[in-house]
């Protein structure tokens, strides 16, 4: 029988995961850090998140806060709260720790964590990532996943307004 009760422990605060990124790097696990508001989980996403994972062993990802995704996207979202989005991410096998952030970008919990691999769609050159420069100077990757066209949240936000 399959339990979904350790899928909650994949959510870290910032403390928790830099006691959990310890343990990971005392056992020399590659670490790939990548981010995004995640609202509506996709095809699109999980195609991206897939690739990101490929980079390394362990893959942690950032998720906006609410108050950050309103300032971001607009008042109309996000559709679903961080609480939903940070659970349903952690459900997802390629993903090993999720972690909100309230700023608009990830820059502190990039330079905090400091991975080894930073991903980010092939929408963003590697100029536009946010942490690039950090990582890069210490000795890390930047590396972008192809989009996979036909899928994005606004489209289907737009697909479920004109009904």
């Amino acid at each position: 029988m399959k339990s979904v009760s350790s899928i909650p422990e994949k959510i870290f605060t910032l403390t928790e995961l830099n006691h959990q990124l310890k343990r990971w790097r005392l056992h020399n696990k590659k670490i790939v850090f990548t981010n995004g508001v995640f609202d509506i989980l996709h095809e699109g996403h999980i195609a991206s998140l897939g690739e990101a994972a490929t980079f390394g062993h362990i893959l942690i990802v950032g998720i906006n806060a609410d108050a950050s995704v309103k300032r971001l996207k607009g008042t109309d979202r996000p559709v679903n709260n961080e609480g939903s989005r940070l659970l349903v991410m952690a459900s997802l096998v390629m993903v090993d720790a999720v972690i909100l952030f309230e700023e608009d970008t990830p820059l502190n919990l990039i330079t905090t964590i400091m991975p080894d691999v930073l991903v980010k769609g092939g929408d963003y050159t590697i100029e536009q990532i946010v942490g690039a420069r950090e990582v890069l100077a210490n000795d890390g990757e930047v590396k972008t996943v192809p989009i996979l066209e036909g899928f994005s949240t606004t489209g289907i936000i737009e697909k479920m307004k004109s009904g």
